[in-house]
């Protein structure tokens, strides 16, 4: 990893911050990258016009007892990857061959769409309980990396 991946990696971990997510430690942030220029942004939140879980002071996730890494739709985020994925075809923005920096490995559903989307790299910091989004991601050709802080 080399200074730009430790740059674009603080700039999604600042995005996070931005985050709606009622629990601290589901704060997601990413960073969409195409010849060291940033494409688009995002991080995970309720849709445009809906209340945040902060604003309903709860995780509808924790309060129905849903273990991490299963039953996606039942929240009411939209994932930062996603988010991010959105924002550049809003914007009418190639993000076909980018790099997606994000805090945390995909999941499965978002995998689909980094896919779909032709992004040829993912770097992230933290894992994920999700297998199945790495035999996506690798299947689809897209190179999965893991950041490690101290590096270069």
């Amino acid at each position: 990893m080399d200074k730009w991946d430790r740059r674009f990696m603080e700039l999604a971990g600042v995005i996070a911050s931005w985050a709606s997510c009622y629990k601290a430690n589901r704060k997601i942030g990413a960073v969409i990258v195409k010849n060291k220029r940033i494409v688009t942004t995002g991080y995970n939140g309720a849709p445009a016009g809906i209340k945040t879980c902060v604003e309903r002071g709860e995780c509808l996730r924790e309060k129905l007892g849903i273990p991490s890494g299963t039953r996606h739709e039942l929240c009411y985020a939209v994932h930062a990857e996603q988010n991010a994925i959105i924002q550049a075809a809003r914007l009418g923005s190639s993000i076909d061959g980018a790099t997606l920096y994000c805090t945390h490995q995909p999941c499965v559903l978002c995998a689909k769409m980094i896919v779909n989307a032709g992004i040829k790299r993912v770097v992230y910091r933290e894992g994920y309980p999700d297998d199945f989004s790495i035999q996506m991601l690798t299947e689809g050709g897209v190179t999965l990396e893991r950041y490690e802080d101290g590096e270069n």
